[in-house]
């Protein structure tokens, strides 16, 4: 039985290197749609995803405030 895919839209504020960083970490894909880049891959391939992205991003913000 193939396990199902899932979507999930990349939020404002993701890199290119934190994109390669979670394509290469995580079972996922990305792909681009007419609504922008997506990841594609299994819920909890992309849960994971989702939780590295929001720790990238608060992390950077953290640096960017000194």
């Amino acid at each position: 039985m193939e396990e199902e895919e899932f979507q999930m839209g990349l939020p404002n504020g993701v890199g290119e290197a934190m994109l390669a960083h979670t394509i290469e970490k995580f079972d996922v894909k990305l792909e681009q749609t007419e609504f922008g880049p997506k990841l594609i891959g299994s819920y909890e391939e992309l849960e994971k995803a989702k939780q590295f992205l929001a720790d990238s991003i608060a992390e950077r913000i953290k640096e960017l405030e000194g």
